[in-house]
């Protein structure tokens, strides 16, 4: 008698759980030694559910996030995760595949086709599932984020994938270079540059450049890591000889009381510790009125002891002394 397979075959169990998060196509099950017999009585059953022509789920539910990511590349193979898909810390409410620069697919619901030349390149085809290196998805969020207009966006998702480890500016500048085209690649490599030097937010970077680089204020050390509470905390932006703490603030108002002691905390041990004052600078600080927020910040390290004058920057409207 010809041997059928069931669900409960082994080596159909180990791609479902522990390989393809419940996923499997037609071509695997055949090559297991399945008939399309047997496919359409597990199908019967409800032991597999067709998601797209040739590919299955083992329940017949709502998928998961990894199963919509298995699905969308089995039926656009060869395929693989790419963009906010692939960046470490990504979590998008749509798929993002690449595919080759030449293909015409049918679209499907909740997933974003991208085209590249660079699979081979860029494509780590022995990760589960197959996905684009960390560093150059990182470059194409990027990249779209800049074409978009959207310079602040692009620089949250450089220190969203920098803050998960998997990402690092070192290897970004080799990707970077790799790149024969890139869509303004000196303000890439000049986030990346702020990135390394401590600036982990976007309200960090216009600090950065609007306040401290574009008026001439001494450049403040950033992460500087504090032990006055008794813990470690790092501060965002520390002007060490002046005794002066920056701290970029760029939560809501609803944050509750328990937010508001633990910053009120850090304050009072610097100055009981070491006599630092601390300056709570906020958004629209930064963003709304960064000339009269430098002026207020220039004269408190004047007091603190530095002898320098803030310079007026193009968007100065009144002098900056």
């Amino acid at each position: 008698m010809p041997r059928h397979l069931d669900f409960s075959h082994p080596e159909l169990q180990i791609i479902l759980r522990r390989e393809q998060d419940g996923v499997v196509t037609r071509a695997q099950l055949l090559e297991l030694g399945a008939t399309d017999h047997d496919i359409a009585r597990m199908t019967r059953r409800r032991e597999l559910r067709a998601v797209e022509p040739g590919v299955y789920v083992d329940h017949t539910g709502a998928l998961t996030r990894r199963q919509r990511e298995w699905v969308a590349l089995f039926a656009y193979a060869p395929a693989a995760l790419s963009h906010e898909s692939a960046m470490p810390g990504g979590e998008p409410r749509v798929v993002h595949v690449c595919v080759g620069p030449d293909r015409t697919l049918r679209p499907i619901a909740g997933v974003v086709v991208h085209r590249s030349a660079h699979l081979a390149s860029r494509v780590d085809w022995r990760r589960r599932p197959p996905r684009t290196t960390p560093h150059h998805a990182t470059l194409d969020v990027m990249e779209d984020r800049i074409r978009a207009d959207d310079v602040p966006g692009a620089y949250a998702a450089l220190t969203q994938a920098c803050f998960t480890r998997e990402v690092v500016p070192r290897l970004l500048r080799t990707a970077l270079a790799e790149r024969a085209r890139v869509t303004r690649r000196a303000l890439v490599a000049g986030m990346i540059d702020d990135v390394e030097q401590g600036a982990n937010s976007v309200l960090e970077r216009g600090y950065l450049h609007l306040v401290e680089r574009a008026h001439g204020l001494p450049a403040g050390r950033r992460q500087r890591t504090s032990h006055a509470t008794g813990r470690r905390t790092d501060q965002d932006v520390r002007y060490e000889d002046l005794g002066v703490v920056i701290e970029l603030d760029g939560r809501a108002y609803h944050d509750g009381s328990r937010a508001r002691d633990a910053d009120a905390r850090r304050d009072l041990a610097e100055a009981a510790s070491n006599d630092a004052i601390t300056l709570r600078v906020t958004y629209g600080l930064v963003f709304g009125e960064p000339c009269r927020t430098t002026r207020w910040v220039a004269r408190v390290l004047q007091r603190r002891g530095w002898s320098g004058e803030p310079r007026c920057c193009p968007r100065c409207a009144d002098p900056c002394a």
